[in-house]
């Protein structure tokens, strides 16, 4: 399928406002059509009837190309498609989003969609696959670091791998990074909405040395008394 009637078709949905609006968000550059998410995701669905048939590692190739571009939308498109063949998710899987992670995210979009719906999905599917997430803590990448916490968020929030999530916190507790201060703080925050009490007790035994980047993400949902009980130095 020529990747250029794809484009073509975002194309013709620039809204130059958008564009500038969306910038506004991303500190970093990147590289954006100005194309509204809801059209980009009408857009992957319809294109997805057209190679729902092929072979998966002809769908991930196809997505790679996408991915090279370094537009966000495209990477939108080729992440959507990934996460409309999670019904057969192996654990091989895991070496192409890695790769993705490794060689095409490039900011906190690409990185949280990934990991919150194809990769955290595949990790869901597969708990075993964890200690390899583990291991991205220590990348030089900003957003490898991210997505160690940020992957755990589908599973946390099916009510799973809480130890995972406590593990993956205290290895980036202090990471100097503000984009994985606020990854790992969103991990806390969503794995608070189901563990409330351990994500409390974890957080009030480190809220001194925790970077206030990430305090203020993890303890988001907490009522206001246990905020305050958590702030206060």
């Amino acid at each position: 399928m020529p990747l250029s009637t794809i484009r073509r078709e975002l194309k013709s949905h620039i809204e130059p406002a958008y564009k500038t609006c969306s910038l506004g968000f991303f500190k970093e550059p990147v590289k954006l059509y100005g194309v509204r998410a809801p059209i980009v995701k009408k857009i992957a669905k319809n294109y997805f009837k057209l190679l729902k048939d092929l072979p998966k590692k002809n769908i991930y190739k196809i997505s790679e190309q996408l991915l090279a571009s370094n537009y966000n939308e495209e990477a939108s498109i080729a992440f959507d498609w990934a996460f409309r063949l999670r019904v057969d998710y192996t654990k091989a899987e895991f070496k192409t989003f890695e790769k993705w992670i490794k060689t095409y995210v490039t900011n906190w979009g690409m990185c949280d969609d990934l990991c919150t719906h194809a990769l955290g999905y595949l990790i869901s599917k597969f708990p075993e696959l964890i200690p390899q997430i583990k291991k991205w803590v220590k990348s030089k990448n900003r957003w490898v670091r991210r997505a160690s916490a940020v992957s755990l968020i589908v599973s946390v929030r099916g009510k799973k791998c809480l130890d995972d999530v406590l593990k993956a916190a205290d290895l980036l507790l202090m990471d100097q990074d503000n984009m994985v201060q606020k990854g790992y703080g969103w991990m806390l925050k969503e794995a608070s909405n189901v563990f409330p009490t351990e994500v409390f007790e974890f957080v009030m035994k480190r809220k001194n040395k925790m970077p206030r980047t990430a305090l203020r993400y993890a303890i988001e949902k907490f009522p206001e008394s246990k905020r305050k009980i958590l702030l206060a130095k």
